[in-house]
């Protein structure tokens, strides 16, 4: 009862007028995001950040949250009608929700993909609202060896995972680690690495780092390598299936959200996995085979998209109740809680339910919202895409360019958020992962205060890692991580090399 009483004060927060426009707008920009190629919601919730300077920090939440399930809704629009996936996760619903399209059946794509959305968020909010406080009561139970592995575990995984090599990931990491070291130490309180910059004894600002590269990077990135993309667009149909189609959907939509939450709750490579594993699985158990990768399945539209909202739901649950991003958009997040002082973890249940539940019943109203946003409004997302690049990135630019001098108004931190913005830049192409470096520079000073008490505790001994079972046991799965996958390949070229 306690969880039902603690969401419904949620619910009379969310839905008081100020808190329902921020997640109507965060919604409505989400969902521009989504259909505009190329601006994901790292980007925007980057670009964004400055405000937490002025936004009272529940609505602040709402709004970004609003944003990031946003953009998992309108990158179906133009999967479908474009072929040109907004997002990575609509990849798999371009190869079916297209070629529904050609043959004059956009509408049904774009409702089996809207309404999925609606049923796996809504479905997936619902495990949120039991599961997370569950995990956070047994969290609290750890101590700081526990935690300073469990933050190396988040290292090693978030590198691993988020970058085309390990050594790409680790190198990222290792900046972001490095830039988290800069300014006051926290117990000799002498400065270290400020190089005599008046400007760094406070250290980095992790929302200019942020906004530095996702946003600028992601900017400047697209005016000097990227190209110019023709589009082909389908006609749009009226939005709404056959009850036939309803009757192929609803059992794709369940085996979907369940197949893409789990993979929220681990950094296991963001929603792309989850999508194709679902396609696979509606292809493997469809009636019509022969409609795949000829005139259009509809059950591979509304898998992928309900796997896609349902993996984007599950990763705010190892985010609120362990402070560990597993994607490049909670990354961010943690980012934005911590400029308000806020620490993600076990204690966050107790030390800041309101926001909490008020954000976990925001999604719920959000994911209404989006149901109603998509469906209707689908001719004028599309319109979007005749914005010029040239005008989108330059006003990307512009906006965070004020955001970041709006916060000390210091000329220094332009000179350094355009200095990170070449350094995103080059990490794109080079593909090197940006999102390791907003990790470790945002969890290394704390992985560093639970190294230094876990010491303590064990009077100066790092065998005080070995000797609690749980410490030991993350142990174990931080080496596992690093090791396994290159064991799993060399093992996969060996009989490879049989076969031939």
């Amino acid at each position: 009862m306690d969880i039902w009483n603690q969401l419904l004060n949620g619910f009379a927060t969310a839905a008081t007028p100020i808190n329902l426009l921020w997640a109507f707008v965060g919604c409505l920009i989400g969902t521009a995001v989504g259909v505009l190629p190329g601006i994901g919601p790292a980007v925007a919730v980057a670009m964004l950040l400055p405000i937490t300077t002025q936004v009272e920090p529940t609505a602040s939440m709402i709004f970004f949250a609003g944003i990031y399930y946003g953009a998992m809704y309108g990158g179906s629009t133009t999967s479908i009608l474009l072929n040109t996936p907004g997002e990575a996760g609509s990849m798999v619903t371009a190869m079916e929700g297209n070629r529904m399209a050609k043959h004059g059946r956009a509408g049904a794509a774009l409702a089996t993909a809207a309404i999925g959305s609606f049923v796996a968020g809504t479905i997936a909010t619902v495990l949120v609202t039991f599961f997370a406080p569950l995990l956070a009561r047994y969290a609290v139970l750890l101590g700081p060896p526990e935690y300073f592995l469990l933050m190396v575990l988040a290292f090693t995984t978030v590198s691993a995972v988020l970058g085309k090599s390990t050594l790409r990931g680790l190198t990222a990491l290792f900046v972001g680690l490095a830039l988290g070291l800069v300014g006051i130490d926290q117990i000799t309180a002498q400065a270290r690495y400020t190089a005599g910059v008046p400007e760094l004894m406070d250290g980095v600002e992790v929302v200019l780092i942020a906004v530095g590269l996702f946003a600028v990077g992601e900017a400047l990135y697209n005016v000097l390598y990227e190209g110019r993309v023709k589009e082909t667009r389908n006609p749009l149909t009226s939005t709404h299936m056959t009850r036939a189609e309803w009757a192929r959907s609803w059992p794709a939509w369940l085996r979907a959200t369940f197949i893409g939450f789990p993979f929220g709750t681990i950094p296991a490579g963001g929603s792309e996995i989850p999508t194709f594993l679902s396609y696979a699985t509606e292809k493997k158990l469809s009636r019509h085979p022969e409609e795949f990768g000829t005139t259009g399945a509809i059950e591979g539209v509304a898998g992928p998209e309900a796997a896609n909202n349902s993996a984007i739901t599950a990763t705010l649950i190892p985010l609120l109740t362990l402070g560990i991003p597993t994607s490049n958009t909670t990354a961010i997040l943690l980012g934005a809680f911590q400029n308000y002082g806020i620490q993600p973890g076990p204690q966050l249940f107790d030390t800041n339910a309101g926001l909490v539940w008020a954000l976990i019943a925001s999604m719920y109203i959000g994911n209404v919202m989006l149901l109603v946003l998509n469906l209707p409004l689908v001719g004028l997302w599309v319109k979007l895409l005749r914005i010029p690049k040239a005008y989108l990135y330059s006003g990307i630019l512009v906006f965070a360019t004020l955001g970041v001098y709006g916060m000390r108004q210091s000329a220094f931190d332009l000179v350094l958020l355009y200095g990170i913005g070449l350094l995103g830049v080059l990490m794109r192409r080079f593909d090197f992962p940006t999102a390791p470096v907003v990790v470790g520079m945002i969890l290394g000073p704390l992985a560093e205060a639970q190294m230094r008490n876990a010491l303590s505790i064990g009077e100066g001994r790092w065998d005080i890692f070995l000797q609690r079972p749980m410490s030991l046991t993350l142990l174990v799965l931080v080496v596992s991580v690093l090791v396994l996958p290159r064991l799993i390949k060399r093992w996969a070229d060996r009989r490879a090399l049989a076969r031939l």
